[in-house]
């Protein structure tokens, strides 16, 4: 029995020492992560800043596809619901109905009801970034403050927009619509 005792005493301390050592060597310095948080934040800032206006240029007919790849899904859901709010099509939600559902994962204020992605208007000649500001960079998680603009319909379209990297792809996870 007091082998036992003694056996289980090593073998505790023996697994305290590995779980320590596998800390140090996960650890990071702050510099570090800032480093890396600000460089996936540049990557990512160029990826909205060329899909953007690649998502305008594209036909009609693509957009709905696109739409769906450079977003999560759960986003494209949510913004698929708030454009058809009330709508007369199949799916269609109340706006009641739609923030109840949406309320635990998106601001349902300012998703953009009845309106298109990225922009509120249905037409646009040349949507532009005309800025894109990093507002936060977190591990795999980005947001921007955005500016679109579309000068031959003398439009601006202020945005929020929140980016993730998953799966080493970049993905619009939110868009708050200022205006």
């Amino acid at each position: 029995m007091k082998n036992l005792c003694i056996l289980s005493l090593f073998f505790i301390f023996g697994c305290q020492n590995t779980v320590k050592e596998n800390i140090k060597s996960e650890e990071f310095s702050f510099e570090e992560v800032v480093a890396k948080n600000d460089a996936g934040a540049e990557e990512a800032k160029k990826w909205l800043e060329k899909i953007i206006p690649e998502y305008f240029k594209a036909d009609i007919s693509e957009q709905d596809k696109m739409m769906r790849d450079m977003t999560t899904k759960k986003y494209y859901e949510f913004k698929t619901d708030a454009t058809n709010v009330d709508l007369d099509v199949d799916g269609s939600l109340t706006l009641k109905k739609f923030k109840e559902k949406w309320e635990n994962d998106y601001d349902t204020n300012f998703a953009g009801i009845n309106t298109g992605f990225l922009i509120s208007d249905q037409d646009w000649i040349n949507v532009e970034v005309r800025k894109c500001e990093i507002e936060t960079a977190l591990p795999n998680v980005y947001t921007f403050n955005v500016i679109l603009a579309d000068d031959g319909f003398k439009a601006k379209y202020r945005r929020r927009i929140k980016v993730i990297k998953e799966n080493d792809k970049f993905l619009v996870d939110g868009i708050i619509e200022l205006n």
